[in-house]
């Protein structure tokens, strides 16, 4: 049985993905790289915000249409809040809620009317290419779902529920059984990363050092982390080079009036403080953000104090959202909903700031040497020779030109050398060292 996996939205979701992925092929199923060779079909859905529903509908309706023979199965926050709708509008053969995605490859082989195999060869049962068939180098390590904050903007915490942290010890172990099978990097990543450990008695700084000492896996990568769940241990464990400085924090706004109707935890003054210590702290440290623009109420005053925010911290990328009424949330019956057009007009404004603040960061990266990941390959237009593009420890995508004698592979570590911008200052261009 082929089974093909696609996903929308958040790296929690792309986590499941890749887990499911390695549960079907251990089951017997082999992992479709196109639609149309399926014979199930699992799509993880996002609903957070509008234009995300969109999409999710959209995908749908592509796969049956490209497949109409296959099984579909669909999961996820759209899925969860809109079971009855996608399963009569949109078709779909199997809906599976989020807290029960934990039987997703079960309840998708019993779909097809087949049983799983229980005494697979040992090549399938560790297939070391299931998540590089997915196009994917890295692994993402979901280690807690739920969240437990209401955020006024916020669908997600509807979506997914209370707060439910693996164990260390399952984690531990899907870690070096990734690290057998070649993978050289991971990502830990939940709704509510930072809030890891609440129920089970343990922290994420606590996490992280067990996955130091028990785990040789090379790289190790941060989620999303709201800022205020950060506690003094967790700057030190940055000291080791095997977790890479770069640091997702999510402020939403810069004003603090707009974060207090957002029921957000942190003012601003208090995340620049401690966006100055971490910088002093973490070498060639990277710290990047979200901003919601034109969230209902916010004044031209309000905006002006968010771009003021944003040009005193100098972040090294935004991910940038005109805000997004969700149905069910209370930022959506809010008086003074801002109008489309300027929420839109601000997103465009933020956007071509933050732009100057990347290419002034990734000039100050220039001349250094730096390990780089390399994990896809392209062939530009203008390029007689292949690109092969990776990250920099502190995530800026760079490039470098597989011409050499001794060609570079995806999924190898090189130390380069950051030589130029690109013509688009949208990546660096490399060089390797010997």
């Amino acid at each position: 049985m082929q089974v093909y996996l696609t996903s929308l939205g958040c790296r929690l979701n792309e986590a499941e993905l890749q887990t499911w992925a390695r549960q079907f092929n251990q089951a017997g199923c082999s992992i479709a790289t196109r639609a149309e060779d399926a014979q199930l079909i699992v799509m993880n859905s996002c609903a957070v915000t509008q234009e995300a529903v969109r999409k999710s509908r959209h995908l749908v309706r592509r796969l049956k249409r490209n497949n109409p023979q296959a099984k579909l199965l669909m999961s996820g926050c759209y899925a969860s809040l809109n079971t009855e709708q996608a399963a009569a509008l949109l078709e779909v053969d199997l809906v599976v809620h989020n807290t029960e995605k934990d039987q997703v490859v079960e309840q998708g082989i019993d779909l097809l009317g087949q049983s799983a195999n229980d005494s697979l060869p040992n090549d399938i049962e560790n297939d070391p290419h299931t998540l590089f068939k997915l196009g994917k180098q890295r692994a993402f390590i979901k280690v807690q779902d739920g969240c437990r904050y209401q955020c006024t903007f916020c669908i997600v915490t509807i979506a997914r529920g209370a707060e439910k942290s693996r164990t260390v010890t399952d984690i531990i172990e899907e870690i070096n059984v990734l690290h057998d099978q070649g993978v050289q990097e991971i990502v830990l990543t939940g709704v509510h990363l930072g809030g890891y450990g609440s129920d089970i008695n343990t922290d994420l700084t606590r996490l992280i050092e067990t996955i130091l000492v028990d785990t040789d896996i090379a790289r190790i990568r941060l989620g999303s982390l709201e800022p205020w769940e950060l506690n003094d241990g967790f700057y030190s464990v940055f000291e080791n080079p095997r977790l890479m400085p770069h640091l997702h924090l999510p402020m939403q706004s810069g004003s603090d009036s707009v974060l207090q109707r957002m029921a957000r935890r942190c003012k601003t003054t208090t995340f620049q403080t401690m966006v100055e210590r971490m910088r002093a702290d973490i070498a060639d440290l990277n710290i990047t953000t979200d901003i919601i623009a034109g969230f209902p109420g916010e004044t031209e005053s309000e905006w002006q104090q968010t771009l003021d925010f944003v040009e005193t911290l100098k972040f090294g990328d935004i991910h940038i959202f005109p805000y997004s009424p969700r149905t069910g949330t209370r930022a959506a019956e809010l008086p003074h909903q801002v109008e489309v057009a300027v929420r839109k007009s601000r997103a465009r404004q933020l956007a071509e700031r933050v732009r100057k603040d990347k290419i002034n960061a990734m000039n100050r990266m220039l001349n250094q040497t730096v390990p780089v990941l390399w994990e896809t390959e392209k062939r530009l237009d203008a390029q007689e020779h292949s690109v092969l593009f990776g990250y920099t420890p502190n995530y800026f995508r760079v490039g470098i030109k597989n011409n050499t004698s001794d060609l570079i592979h995806t999924n190898t570590i090189t130390t380069v050398e950051l030589a130029a911008l690109s013509s688009q200052n949208d990546f660096l261009w490399t060089t390797p060292v010997d």
